[in-house]
C-alpha cells in the first residue's frame, strides 16, 4: 500500500530538522571568525590611538607611559607596552598591544603602532 502525501511530509520535516543540526557547527565558526577578526581589528586601532597618545605626552615631557596604557580599553590595558625614541627635535612611541583570541590556545600575536611628535620646547 503506498504512503500516504501527509505521511512523506512528516518524515521531510525531521530530515530537514537534521540537516539544519548539522549546519549549526559551521553557522558557529563563521560567527566566532567574524567576531575575532573584529576584535584584530579593534585592537590595531587601539594600538594606534595608544601611540597617538604617547607621543603627545612624550613630547610634552609627561609620564608617556602610563598615558599610553590608558589611551587603550580596559580589557586591553594589562596587554599594552609603549616604547620612547628620541630622534632630535622629535620622539617617536611605538605602542604593542597583545591581540585576545576568543578561541582558546590560539595566539595571534600583537598589533604594533608608530606615532611621531614634535618636541615642544
Amino acid at each position: 500500500m503506498p504512503k500516504s502525501r501527509s505521511e512523506k511530509g512528516r518524515r521531510d520535516r525531521g530530515q530537514v530538522a537534521i540537516e539544519y543540526l548539522g549546519f549549526i557547527p559551521i553557522l558557529i565558526l563563521v560567527a566566532m571568525a567574524g567576531v575575532q577578526l573584529g576584535l584584530i581589528a579593534y585592537t590595531a586601532i587601539q594600538a594606534g590611538t595608544a601611540a597617538r597618545t604617547g607621543a603627545r605626552s612624550a613630547s610634552l615631557e609627561q609620564n608617556y607611559a602610563q598615558d599610553c596604557k590608558d589611551a587603550v580599553s580596559g580589557f586591553l590595558a594589562g596587554g599594552t607596552s609603549c616604547s620612547r625614541a628620541d630622534l632630535g627635535t622629535s620622539v617617536q612611541v611605538t605602542s604593542t598591544v597583545n591581540i585576545p583570541s576568543i578561541v582558546p590556545g590560539w595566539d595571534f600575536g600583537t598589533a604594533s603602532k608608530t606615532a611621531t611628535m614634535p618636541l615642544d620646547h
